[in-house]
């Protein structure tokens, strides 16, 4: 960046903050600092080659790009190319491996029979007559008056019992809003239009973005060390978590966390897929991914592989947030922040944006695509007519 001020400042340098950070630079002609406490680019979609073997891993969990969002798929477009990978996986249950989402080919295995298309549905209609959907008081329930008894115990209740560490008999049935069943072979597991991997990797695909005369990124600084040493003059997009910059004021919101396991084996393959789930409540992890198959078209030894278990658990101090846990108490204290956040971006200038800044779990696609929508229906109208900043916290798109 040429000397002088930056224009606009943006906290964490993931796909949100550099979505922004790419329109400010180069629609704008404006010039913009990025800041992020981590020491790399790119928030929990970062991936790096693992120097045994050189297989690229995914640090923080697997990274599935998917949308049916043309603007986005044209927007990403500029930065990388894409794999024609499509996603699917598999679930362990009882020692059988099963096809996820629940399709014929699932219910055809797991009931021992084959089924046609309305076989199937008749089936699934009857187990799950059992308790109406409306009725449902629990999270068990509600799963059960969607698919039936045999298929949750089977392939949710333990699953759901090491995500949230908690009976699904305990949890809320808005947790699960529907369960898919496919009442045809279909393994493929996102149904959205485009699909696939970054050529050359997500740190490729997100260095490229944030590859600008016009943008600065500062790794390894955290934003409340030196925001008291940025002009005060300057708007600021902070990604980083809502409850963190007001101090905590409204309390704490909370989330689910995510550790990983990661072993590299003397073999050419492990699992022969990707991404298996291992839905039995006695197996401690929920899946393992084994990365060399996201790109079956590179070069990758025969003779080694990487695998990562994963675990689920409540977040606690010092814990990377992933998913809003989102219960009533939870959005009690949504709302105080949204309304300290009006009046943030009123007195200060600072917008709240993405997964952490909005308190909702957004896919990359749909984190790209509030960016836009914030860069264009504020951001812009800021520079361009000096327009108010609204400090509503923005929606995924």
């Amino acid at each position: 960046m040429t000397p002088g001020s930056p224009d606009l400042v943006i906290v964490g340098s993931g796909f949100f903050g550099l979505t922004v950070a790419e329109r400010v630079a180069t629609q704008l002609d404006k010039k913009v600092l990025v800041l992020d406490r981590r020491d790399h680019i790119g928030g929990n979609a970062y991936s790096e080659n693992d120097p045994d073997t050189g297989i690229e891993v995914h640090r923080y969990g697997a990274h599935l790009f998917h949308t049916s969002n043309k603007r986005v798929w044209d927007y990403v477009n500029q930065f990388t190319d894409f794999t024609g990978y499509v996603h699917r996986v598999f679930s362990i249950h009882d020692g059988k491996t099963y096809s996820l989402p629940m399709n014929l080919a699932t219910l055809g295995e797991f009931f021992g029979r084959s089924f046609t298309p309305t076989e199937a549905r008749e089936l699934v209609a009857e187990q799950s007559g059992e308790i109406e959907t409306a009725e449902a008081s629990n999270l068990e329930e509600k799963a059960i008056s969607l698919i039936g008894r045999p298929l949750y115990e089977a392939f949710i209740k333990g699953y759901t019992k090491k995500q949230w560490q908690t009976d699904p008999t305990e949890l809320p049935a808005a947790v699960i809003a529907r369960l898919p069943v496919r009442y045809t072979f279909d393994n493929r597991y996102f149904n959205d239009t485009y699909e696939g991997l970054p050529v050359d990797g997500y740190t490729a695909w997100l260095q490229k973005m944030a590859d600008h005369p016009n943008i600065e990124v500062r790794l390894s600084t955290d934003y409340f060390d030196v925001r008291d040493e940025l002009p005060t003059d300057v708007p600021t997009v902070f990604t980083g978590p809502i409850d963190m910059y007001f101090d905590y004021a409204a309390g704490e919101l909370g989330w689910r966390t995510l550790d990983f396991e990661t072993e590299v084996l003397p073999i050419g393959d492990f699992q022969g897929t990707s991404v298996m789930n291992y839905a039995d409540e006695d197996v401690p992890y929920t899946r393992i991914h084994e990365f060399r198959h996201f790109h079956p078209e590179r070069d990758y030894p025969s003779d080694k592989t990487v695998v990562v278990r994963e675990y689920s658990r409540n977040a606690v101090a010092g814990d990377e947030p992933y998913y809003p846990v989102n219960t009533p108490e939870d959005r009690a204290k949504l709302e105080t922040y949204r309304e300290l956040a009006k009046k943030e971006a009123a007195d200060k200038r600072v917008l709240f944006g993405g997964r952490l800044g909005t308190y909702k779990y957004l896919d990359m696609h749909m984190a790209i695509g509030s960016a836009l929508s914030m860069f264009d229906n504020r951001i812009r109208p800021f520079f361009d007519e000096g327009a108010e900043l609204d400090g509503r916290l923005e929606d995924a798109a």
